[in-house]
C-alpha cells in the first residue's frame, strides 16, 4: 500500500490550483454593453472590407438585388474562400428572410431594411466572440488565475466592443486563436499530469527491489490515459478554417501549434518518435477540411460542375485554392502598394500602442526586458519554453514579428493578439506592488497579496478605461459614422421616390457605400411577365465615388453630370435627383468653387452626426481657435460668447453632408440644343 499511497500523493502534487470563486457582475455589464452596442447599431465604419468582403458578397446571393462584389471575390483569380462569409453572412441572411415573411405579413414591417441587414450578421459575431471569453475563463481556470480581472481587462477593451462585433475577417482570427489557444493550454496541462505521473511511476519501477513491486507500478504506468494526440483533429480543422478566412492565420496558429507538438518533449517517456508522430497525425486531420473548402469554392466560382464530373472530364485546373492566390496576389510589392505601403516597425510603434494602450506597452516593455536577459544569458528569468506563460508570450510576439515582414500593416490585422496579452498582464493593470505577475503565473500562484483589497481603481485602470471608452465611441460612432444613416436615408428615398425618377449619387473623401443594403433591384437578371415577354428591368440608382479627387475636379464631374440629366429630362421627360455627400470640413472649399464657378445651385437635404474622416480634420478651426485664447489677455461676456461659438463651429464640422444638387435657374429656359452643345 505503500506505493499506492506515494502514487496518489505525487498526483495531487501536479493538480492545477482551483481558482477561488468571484463575483462577476462587473464583467456581465460589459458582456450586456456588448450586445447593447450591437443592437443599437454602431454606425461607426472600421474599413471597407467589413462589408466588402461579407456582406456585399453574399447579399447577391441570398436576394434579387444588384451588388457591387469585390475583386477579390472575381471568379477569375479568387483569393478569398466563399465558404465563411456564406456562414457569417448567409445563416443570418436565411434567417432573416424566414422571419421577414412573417412580420410583413402580420405587422407590415419588412425586415430588409439597412438596419436588420447590418443588425442580424452583427448579432452573429457578437455571439461568436464570448466564445473568445469562454476561452480566456477556462484558461484561467485551467491554471487556478484570477480570471475575473483578466475577463474585465478583456471584455472591456474596445476592440471586443467594437471590432468583434463587425464582420471583419479578423474577428473570426480572433475567435479561431482563442480556440487554439484554449485547446493548446488543455493539451498542455493534461499531458504535463499525465507525463509526471509517468516519470515518477517509470522511476519507481526501475527502483523496484522485487518483480511483483515493479510489475504493480507497470500495470499503473500502462494504465495511466493517452494524451499525446489530445484535441489533435479540433486543433487541426481550427488551423484549416482559419488560414482560408486569411492566409495570414499561420502567425497566430504558429506558436499554439508548436507548444501543442512539443508537450513533454525531455520527459523520459516523450521522445522525438512523438513529436513526428503528431506532425504526421495533425497534417492527415487536416486533409479532409481542406478538401472540403477546396471543393466548395471550386463550385461556387465556376471552375468545376457537376456534369464535368459526370464525365469525368477533371483536370488540376478544376480546382481553386484561395489561399495560395493570395500568398501569390501578396507577394508582389506593386499589388500592395495599392493599398497603401506602411513602414516594417508601424505595428511595434503604432499599432500595439493604438489597440491596447496601457497593455500593449506593459507588453512591449515586458518583451524587451525578456530579450534583454535572453543576451546577457540570465536563462532563470525566461519562462520555461513548455509553460502557458511561454505560449502566451510566443502568440503575442511572434505574430506581430511575422506581420511586421509585410509592408501594408492596418491595425486590426494583429487584434487576435488580445488574448494572450489580457491573460499575461491584465493583472499589471490591476495590481499596486512591482511584484512581477508573470513570475507568479509560471510558479502558478495568484499573488493575492499583489491585489488591493479596497475597491478603489489604480491610475492604470483608469488611464485603460478611459482610453477604450474614447476609442470605442470613435471607431464604433464618430469614424465614418454618417455612411451607414446616409446609406439608410437613400434606401428609404429609393423606395419613396416615383418608378421613373433617376437618382445620382456622388461622395467624396468617404469609405465606399455598401450597395448591398440599399436593396436595389436586379437590373443584370431577366424576367418574364405573365404575358410571356422577356424584360430586364432599369438601372434607376448610380453611385459615383470620387474618392480623394479635389473637390474642384469634383465640381466639374458634377457639372457635367447634371447638364447630361438636364438634356434627357428636357428630351425624354426622364426626372432625377442629383445629391452629393462630402465632410462637412470640405464644405467651405465646395462653397469657395461654386460661388466663384457658378456651376450649379445646391442645398443641404440631410446631415448625418458624428462623421469623422481622418484625412479630413477640421485643423484651421482648431488651430485658430488655439491662436485666439493664447492671444487673449482679459476675459468678457462678448470674447467668451464668440469661444464657445468657435468650438461649436468646430464641432459642426464633423458630420457628413448631403447635398441637393440643382441647375441653375437661368438656364432652365436655354434651348435644347444649346444645352446639348454645352454637354458635348
Amino acid at each position: 500500500m505503500h506505493f499506492k499511497n506515494e502514487y496518489r500523493r505525487s498526483i495531487d502534487e501536479y493538480k492545477s490550483a482551483v481558482p477561488i470563486k468571484r463575483k462577476m457582475g462587473f464583467y456581465w455589464i460589459l458582456a450586456v454593453l456588448r450586445i447593447i452596442l450591437t443592437l443599437i447599431p454602431q454606425t461607426g465604419y472600421i474599413h471597407p472590407d467589413e462589408y466588402f468582403q461579407s456582406i456585399e458578397v453574399i447579399s447577391g446571393d441570398h436576394f434579387d438585388i444588384d451588388v457591387n462584389k469585390p475583386w477579390e471575390f472575381n471568379s477569375t483569380f479568387p483569393i478569398r474562400t466563399v465558404l465563411i462569409p456564406q456562414i457569417i453572412v448567409g445563416i443570418p441572411y436565411s434567417i432573416l428572410k424566414r422571419l421577414s415573411q412573417y412580420t410583413l405579413f402580420y405587422l407590415g414591417v419588412s425586415l430588409k431594411s439597412p438596419y436588420f441587414l447590418i443588425l442580424f450578421p452583427r448579432l452573429f459575431m457578437c455571439c461568436l466572440s464570448f466564445i473568445s471569453d469562454y476561452c480566456l475563463y477556462k484558461i484561467c481556470y485551467i491554471y487556478g488565475q484570477n480570471y475575473k480581472i483578466r475577463l474585465i481587462i478583456y471584455a472591456s477593451s474596445y476592440i471586443m466592443l467594437v471590432y468583434a462585433t463587425h464582420t471583419l475577417s479578423n474577428t473570426i482570427e480572433l475567435v479561431l486563436t482563442a480556440l487554439l489557444l484554449y485547446y493548446t493550454s488543455c493539451s498542455m496541462a493534461y499531458s504535463e499530469k499525465v507525463v509526471v505521473q509517468s516519470d515518477y511511476l517509470l522511476d519507481k519501477y526501475n527502483k523496484a527491489k522485487s518483480r511483483i513491486e515493479g510489475l504493480k507500478y507497470y500495470k499503473l504506468k500502462t494504465s495511466l490515459p493517452p494524451h499525446s494526440l489530445n484535441h489533435c483533429t479540433k486543433i487541426a480543422i481550427i488551423t484549416v478554417i482559419g488560414i482560408f478566412n486569411r492566409p495570414t492565420f499561420i502567425a497566430f496558429a504558429f506558436a499554439p501549434i508548436f507548444f501543442w507538438l512539443q508537450r513533454g518533449l525531455g520527459s523520459k517517456c516523450i521522445g522525438f518518435g512523438h513529436f513526428h508522430v503528431r506532425i504526421f497525425t495533425f497534417i492527415i486531420c487536416g486533409i479532409p477540411s481542406t478538401v472540403f473548402f477546396i471543393l466548395v469554392d471550386s463550385f461556387y466560382f465556376g471552375y468545376l460542375t457537376i456534369a464535368e464530373i459526370g464525365n469525368r472530364d477533371i483536370s488540376m485546373n478544376n480546382f481553386v485554392v484561395t489561399p495560395l492566390n493570395f500568398l501569390r496576389y501578396n507577394s508582389n510589392t506593386k499589388n500592395l502598394r495599392d493599398h497603401g505601403l506602411h513602414p516594417h516597425y508601424l505595428h511595434f510603434i503604432v499599432n500595439v500602442p493604438l489597440l491596447y494602450n496601457v497593455l500593449g506597452i506593459i507588453g512591449l516593455h515586458t518583451f524587451g526586458k525578456m530579450l534583454y536577459s535572453g543576451l546577457k544569458a540570465q536563462w532563470l528569468n525566461l519562462p520555461r519554453i513548455q509553460s502557458v506563460v511561454g505560449l502566451m508570450m510566443i502568440s503575442f510576439i511572434t505574430p506581430i514579428i511575422l506581420l511586421s515582414i509585410f509592408p501594408h500593416q492596418e491595425p486590426r490585422f494583429i487584434i487576435p493578439t488580445l488574448l494572450p496579452l489580457a491573460f499575461l498582464y491584465a493583472p499589471n493593470i490591476n495590481q499596486t506592488s512591482g511584484v512581477d505577475t508573470i513570475a507568479c503565473i509560471a510558479k502558478n500562484n495568484e499573488c493575492r497579496n499583489t491585489f488591493p483589497t479596497r475597491n478603489r481603481m489604480t491610475k492604470l485602470q483608469i488611464f485603460w478605461f478611459i482610453c477604450n471608452i474614447a476609442l470605442t465611441f470613435f471607431y464604433g460612432f464618430a469614424h465614418q459614422g454618417g455612411v451607414l444613416p446616409l446609406s439608410s436615408h437613400i434606401a428609404t428615398e429609393l423606395k419613396a421616390k416615383p418608378d421613373l425618377t433617376h437618382i445620382h449619387l456622388y461622395t467624396s473623401h468617404t469609405y465606399s457605400i455598401p450597395t448591398a443594403l440599399l436593396h436595389l433591384r436586379n437590373t443584370k437578371k431577366t424576367y418574364v411577365s405573365s404575358e410571356n415577354h422577356r424584360y430586364k428591368l432599369l438601372k434607376d440608382f448610380y453611385l459615383y465615388e470620387e474618392g480623394s479627387k479635389s473637390i474642384r475636379d469634383v465640381c466639374s464631374i458634377i457639372s457635367l453630370k447634371l447638364r447630361e440629366c438636364e438634356y434627357k429630362y428636357i428630351t425624354k421627360k426622364v426626372p432625377y435627383r442629383l445629391y452629393y455627400a462630402l465632410p462637412a470640413t470640405d464644405l467651405e472649399e465646395f462653397i469657395f468653387i461654386l460661388n466663384s464657378t457658378n456651376l450649379f445651385n445646391y442645398h443641404i437635404a440631410n446631415r448625418f452626426y458624428p462623421h469623422v474622416t481622418v484625412e479630413k480634420l477640421p485643423f484651421s478651426k482648431v488651430i485658430k481657435n488655439i491662436i485666439y485664447l493664447t492671444n487673449l489677455t482679459t476675459f468678457s461676456i462678448e470674447k467668451l460668447t464668440k469661444i464657445m461659438d468657435n468650438i461649436f463651429e468646430a464641432f459642426q464640422q464633423f458630420q457628413l453632408l448631403l447635398l441637393r444638387i440643382e441647375y441653375l435657374a437661368d438656364n432652365k429656359h436655354k434651348n435644347v440644343h444649346i444645352l446639348w452643345k454645352e454637354l458635348l
